[in-house]
């Protein structure tokens, strides 16, 4: 049996990227006849909106779609905690004070997830009384694990190289969000026990962190399902900040939700909307 899953952040509407995304992660569970899971990833900060989870639960019966619902993670954060410390106690992560800005101007190389952070802070004295993040010692994690690998079904195996990410954050500055995306996600799929991770292409360099994170708090290794990406007119992912028209919106409309989750399927995309790589 494989468990999958949905994980939506509440800081915007859902969007036909989304229901995209949901649907390829349930039909996978319910061909295989496995589990499909819903987690809402609620822990951005002064951007989540709790009433959103409401209107994401509506927009997935909408289209059709059955889920078991698991704890969102605002319910988790003592592991995320407990994951950090060890990770600090055993020498792999360290304090960093830098801005966006102040990387930006020093990063040498720009990487999937932007400009690389060329360890600006690594070995040198932090006063941890102010807000600090803290990243991940990248080389020194690798130093420790030796090579790793990882299985995406649709694009086979890959050699893990988180390198290119360069020292991730693990535990934001922002006191309202303790634990990024890499870390929080990572300790989440293991608590749920997934074992087919489905999300975006756009995802797909985060998955050498995330393999890299598994070694290191032994945590069990799933196999992975990137699926392509709906884009807009310019070529462009559909995304909130973009404020891609809504399910919600189109639900309230009258669009008849169980029509739309058959066009997704068949590859049916509303004008100005196509499938990515």
């Amino acid at each position: 049996m494989i468990v999958t899953r949905f994980a939506p952040s509440p800081n915007g509407s859902l969007h036909l990227g989304h229901a995209f995304s949901a649907i390829v992660a349930h039909d996978l569970a319910r061909e295989r006849g496995g589990r499909f899971l819903l987690r809402i990833e609620d822990i951005d900060g002064a951007r989540s909106r709790p009433e959103l989870a409401e209107e994401f639960r509506a927009n997935l019966a909408w289209l059709g779609l059955e889920w078991q619902e698991v704890a969102p993670q605002s319910a988790r954060l003592p592991g995320y905690g407990t994951a950090a410390d060890r990770l600090r106690n055993e020498g792999l992560l360290y304090p960093c004070t830098c801005t966006r800005a102040e990387i930006a101007a020093a990063a040498k190389t720009i990487g999937p997830e932007g400009p690389v952070y060329p360890g600006t802070c690594k070995g040198r004295a932090v006063d941890t009384s102010e807000p600090a993040a803290w990243r991940l010692d990248v080389a020194e994690a690798l130093a420790r694990t030796g090579p790793l690998s990882w299985t995406d079904e649709r694009a086979g195996v890959q050699q893990a190289d988180p390198a290119r990410l360069g020292d991730v954050v693990l535990v934001r500055k922002d006191r309202e969000t303790p634990a990024s995306y890499h870390l929080a996600a990572t300790l989440d799929d293991a608590a749920d026990g997934v074992t087919l991770v489905t999300r975006g292409r756009d995802l797909f360099a985060a998955t050498h962190i995330h393999r890299l994170l598994q070694a290191l708090l032994s945590l069990p290794v799933p196999t992975w399902h990137h699926h392509p990406l709906l884009l807009d007119r310019e070529g462009r992912k559909l995304a909130k900040r973009r404020n891609s028209p809504s399910l919600a919106d189109r639900r309230r409309a009258g669009e008849d939700g169980l029509t739309l989750a058959a066009d997704l399927r068949a590859g049916r995309f509303p004008a100005g909307i196509s499938l990515g790589e």
